[in-house]
């Protein structure tokens, strides 16, 4: 992975960072990086997420999903973390094996999918830490009820990614089911190298050996300075764009192979960094398509936002046919390839001509091995981020408080946040 920050400066952007000021921020990143290293070597939660490249198993993953092999499609049921990590591999990646993501309770969409799809020739992957997610369980018991009535044998199908005590557990013990552990001290939305997010990629027929090797030489990459680590210089100049008045990230990846990355960005950085007033609001954006529904926002509105381009260097390509409609000829000759790069450059080059920041990250294909690099730098930038806003993290009270809300009003406890939702103000105009 390679940043450029050059859009980022002052001299290009409104907010923008002064280049003197780089020296003083890589003093800081330097600071972080000691701090980072020492938890990781302590093995402390959640910085034990980025020695995954060193502590990941592959060999047990692939051993986990052996007896899936043959499978026409598996579904994975999870949410958040323990969804969006393994789809932005499965969508990233083409396989002749489907894969579909079970991360919402919509109960119309969960019931004509499960309708179109052969459950006899289906592997199930359930993945929760706790074995407790009220979505992720729902969601399997009613795989688990189709399955029964279409004459399936659900535990045949079936293998759980969960902790060492559960629900899920206990399932997987009574019915002698695979299973795979979710590794100590690594957050769901960071676990994406790991048991979560790679056993369906293996089950796909995915290089996941490779996934591992792009992380480990993002991994080598850390270093005490921005100018010589690509996650780190990200980390830091989001952050510093951040508390200059760019509260708003748009991530927008030039490749729709990486669409679901961007909603994986977007939960990560979120999640992570949305603590204490602090956090820059991450913004899903998919280009070329967002040029025409989202730039004039971002060029003509306020300026509070920062832009991240996700370019890919190689990748396969199309002609685009001759034609002699007037006014379309100057494509003949050219190809898909070409037009969305012109495309890309066009729309980096307009924003940066209307004062607005932005980075461009560079991966040299969309494959096992340059998407472990890029999940691993995006995590690490991440990392340097919270050091610097000075956050735990980790940890994600905001989200459990509406999690105990809910098992409150389904009668899975007594909780008084289910009590506020009885509280609420209503002016309801029809």
């Amino acid at each position: 992975m390679r940043v450029d920050i050059g859009n980022a400066l002052d001299e290009v952007a409104t907010p923008g960072i002064p280049e003197d000021a780089l020296d003083r921020l890589d003093s800081r990143v330097a600071d972080a990086h000691e701090r980072i290293a020492e938890g990781r070597a302590a093995h402390e939660h959640g910085y034990e997420s980025l020695n995954l490249p060193e502590t990941v198993d592959t060999g047990a993953i692939r051993e986990a999903v052996e007896p899936f092999q043959g499978s026409e499609s598996i579904i994975n049921v999870g949410i958040g973390g323990s969804a969006l990590g393994s789809a932005t591999l499965s969508s990233a990646l083409e396989s002749d094996v489907d894969a579909y993501y079970l991360d919402n309770v919509d109960p119309e969409w969960i019931e004509r999918l499960l309708e179109e799809i052969d459950l006899s020739s289906t592997a199930v992957n359930v993945v929760s830490r706790s074995g407790t997610t009220a979505e992720t369980l729902s969601n399997f018991l009613v795989v688990q009820q189709a399955m029964e009535d279409e004459g399936v044998d659900w535990a045949e199908r079936t293998w759980v990614t969960t902790g060492e005590s559960g629900n899920l557990r206990d399932l997987a013990d009574k019915h002698d089911l695979p299973s795979l552990k979710v590794p100590d001290g690594v957050p769901g939305r960071f676990s994406v190298l790991s048991t979560v997010g790679l056993a369906s990629a293996a089950l796909q027929g995915h290089d996941i050996d490779a996934i591992v090797e792009g992380a480990r030489d993002a991994e080598r990459s850390l270093s005490g300075s921005l100018y010589d680590s690509p996650a780190y210089a990200y980390g830091a100049i989001a952050h510093a764009l951040d508390i200059r008045g760019a509260g708003v990230n748009a991530m927008m990846p030039y490749s729709e192979s990486l669409e679901t990355f961007a909603e994986w960005y977007a939960q990560l950085w979120a999640e992570s960094l949305g603590k204490d007033g602090l956090g820059q609001t991450p913004v899903r954006a998919l280009g070329a398509t967002d040029q025409h529904s989202q730039l004039q926002l971002y060029r003509a509105g306020p300026h509070d936002k920062m832009v991240t381009f996700v370019q890919v260097a190689d990748r396969d390509d199309v002609a685009i046919p001759e034609t002699d409609l007037e006014g379309l000829s100057y494509l003949g000759g050219s190809s898909l390839g070409e037009l969305i790069d012109a495309e890309f450059e066009a729309t980096e080059a307009s924003l940066a001509a209307a004062d607005v920041p932005n980075v461009r990250i560079e991966i040299d294909r969309v494959d096992e091995y340059n998407l472990g690099n890029l999940l691993y730098n995006m995590k690490a930038a991440t990392v340097m981020a919270g050091e610097l806003y000075g956050i735990d993290t980790y940890v994600q009270p905001a989200v459990e408080w509406g999690k105990k809300a809910a098992r409150g009003l389904l009668g899975g406890g007594d909780f008084e946040e289910a009590d506020a939702v009885a509280e609420k103000n209503v002016f309801e105009i029809e």
